[in-house]
């Protein structure tokens, strides 16, 4: 346990290492030595854990998604059963939440993605969010019109392309509340639109008074 409990803590220190030298120097500078250095670690250390710069990166970036989805996932869970504007709600500020949780390395991961076959990584996690908000949205008490797999696609894909135009503008702490509140305007309204009003329990009722009182006040 004592071994185990060593090699943990010498993989976290590269990992974090990873991350700040990629966030002082970038990607183009990032070299396995740097990393080494930063995490008070040999090269000999490293490379037992990461072969090269690539498994370093990308062991960093599947850690990056895997937060991401632990939170949608966790989301999803809790709001079974919770009408459709809540579920976008809660849904898009959680997601938010965990993507502002540390701004700057999200945008940096964006630049190492496409060298360590960062799009089959996302790709293998964008499947796994899909199904749990088409989980989630299919247990709504409102009846989707359309596929939850779909409306899920839709919602993820919008809240991907807004984020990162967040993240990567002057001000993104700035933008971040106007834009995550037009974002929930905008997904209540498409769930709307895509949906049915949920079945009440009781018959409903008609607008009008019944015929004796029609009656009565024409007497």
């Amino acid at each position: 346990m004592p071994v185990q409990s060593r090699s943990a803590a010498s993989v976290n220190a590269i990992l974090e290492a990873t991350t700040q030298v990629l966030l002082t120097v970038g990607k183009g500078k990032l070299t396995t030595s740097k990393v080494a250095i930063r995490a008070g670690v040999s090269v000999g250390t490293l490379y037992q854990y990461f072969p090269n710069k690539s498994a370093l990166l990308q062991t960093v970036l599947r850690l990056h998604f895997a937060q991401i989805l632990d939170t949608v996932e966790l989301v999803c869970k809790q709001q079974h059963g919770a009408p459709l504007r809540t579920m976008a709600t809660e849904l898009i500020t959680a997601f938010f939440a965990a993507k502002m949780r540390d701004g700057k390395t999200s945008v940096a991961l964006y630049s190492v993605s496409s060298d360590v076959d960062g799009a089959n990584i996302a790709r293998q996690v964008a499947e796994r969010i899909n199904q749990a908000i088409a989980a989630m949205l299919a247990s709504a008490p409102e009846k989707l019109t359309t596929a939850p797999a779909l409306v899920a696609t839709i919602l993820q894909s919008s809240m991907a392309g807004v984020s990162r135009r967040i993240l990567e503008s002057p001000a993104p702490q700035k933008l971040l509340p106007p834009a995550r509140r037009e974002l929930i305007a905008m997904a209540c309204a498409y769930l709307e639109a895509s949906s049915l009003p949920a079945r009440s329990s009781h018959p409903p009722q008609s607008p009008f008074p019944p015929r004796a009182n029609v009656a009565a006040e024409a007497d």
